[in-house]
């Protein structure tokens, strides 16, 4: 008989873990009677933590369930280990007797399924603190990017990005705990898609399938390869993109660069470039910089962006089944973007997005972008 993954079980489980939240990630492994583990991330979310440690943890121990403790921390660390937790095929839950709020509810998002009790994830406005001494133009900007970040991070984990005007209700220094009604309308859990535990779940094997650097073959067909991004021009919606002081949303801008500036890209930590830039050395997000090396060139124009998938075959069957024409796009970070068909100056990709939301051919959520992160078309013309 098949045994249902129920959050009481697991409190059970999850609570010899919790406990005083360090700075910076712990992460533990644990085993049932019955066979499977699962691991808890602890502690506060720092710039710094280095995520090979759980890459490590995930290929030695297996687990099928990832959950937390922790107070939140920093915004771009916790999207970073949201997305690698989703493109390792993991489930996350949550229990009232952990904590998870903050930053530490983005991490969240990452499970493929996602299991939690009532009032038992958080949310508030970030608190922004590397703006401080900045110029306010620049502050300005810089909370604006990481906005953009978080509902970009929200969609592509297929929650409704209305969440975030929830938490942005609520000062830093205040505290909003998701009620399972809230938790269901925004699609923070995913409802009858609890994992099923009646067999021993393992993720697929990283080595073969996790993103993996740039230039690593992370897949057996050729077309599906990654290069390794070493060049590009800066091409960002706004015209200018800020360089940063360190690899993270949160932190201070050093300068700028305009549309059209050579970029060498000295290293690639996660989602960002270190980046050799109009005199500067410092960081540009990946979704900042348009890619010698990557064979797709949108120049000023638009793609429209419906859906991501982490799988190859499951895009394909998603672009079969749509009423309108798609195309489907391996993406920089190993997932697969699909996007409507054609290109679109900006004005017009956003009027045809209006118009296709409005009579429901696509979701609600699908996105304009620029679609520097596209490495080039992998389906289906």
């Amino acid at each position: 008989m098949s045994v249902k993954f129920p959050v009481a079980a697991v409190a059970m489980f999850l609570g010899a873990a919790v406990g005083q939240a360090n700075a910076g990630l712990e992460y533990a492994a644990h085993h049932t009677d019955a066979g499977w583990a699962f691991v808890t991330v602890s502690g506060a979310f720092e710039y710094t933590d280095d995520l090979a440690r759980f890459r490590e943890i995930v290929a030695r121990e297996h687990p099928s369930v990832i959950g937390f403790d922790s107070p939140g921390g920093n915004v771009a660390k916790a999207i970073e280990l949201g997305r690698l937790i989703r493109s390792l095929g993991l489930s996350t839950i949550q229990v009232r007797q952990a904590e998870c709020a903050s930053a530490c509810s983005l991490a969240f998002l990452g499970g493929v399924s996602r299991l939690a009790q009532p009032g038992s994830i958080g949310v508030h406005k970030s608190s922004f603190n590397d703006t401080q001494g900045m110029k306010i133009n620049d502050a300005v900007s810089a909370v604006q990017d990481t906005t953009a970040d978080v509902i970009g991070y929200m969609s592509e984990m297929g929650v409704d990005p209305t969440l975030l005007q929830l938490s942005l209700s609520y000062d830093s220094n205040d505290i909003r705990y998701l009620s399972g009604s809230e938790m269901a309308k925004y699609r923070v859990t995913t409802g009858s898609q609890s994992p099923d535990l009646s067999t021993k779940v393992e993720p697929r094997d990283i080595a073969r399938d996790a993103p993996v650097p740039r230039g690593v073959e992370a897949k057996a067909d050729p077309s599906l390869e990654v290069p390794l991004a070493r060049d590009g021009t800066v091409r960002h919606p706004k015209g200018r993109a800020p360089v940063k002081l360190s690899a993270d949303a949160d932190a201070k801008a050093i300068g700028d660069a305009g549309n059209g500036t050579s970029v060498d890209i000295l290293d690639i930590r996660g989602d960002w470039y270190k980046v050799s830039v109009a005199g500067l050395v410092g960081f540009m997000h990946y979704s900042w910089v348009h890619v010698s090396q990557f064979d797709e060139d949108s120049g000023e124009q638009r793609y429209v962006q419906i859906k991501s998938f982490n799988s190859l075959p499951d895009a394909q069957e998603f672009v079969k089944g749509s009423p309108v024409p798609l195309s489907v796009h391996l993406a920089a970070n190993g997932w697969f973007a699909v996007t409507l068909h054609d290109l679109y100056g900006e004005q017009e990709a956003k009027d045809v997005s209006t118009a296709l939301k409005g009579h429901g051919l696509i979701a609600k959520d699908s996105m304009v972008t620029i679609g520097n992160t596209y490495v080039r078309i992998v389906c289906c013309d």
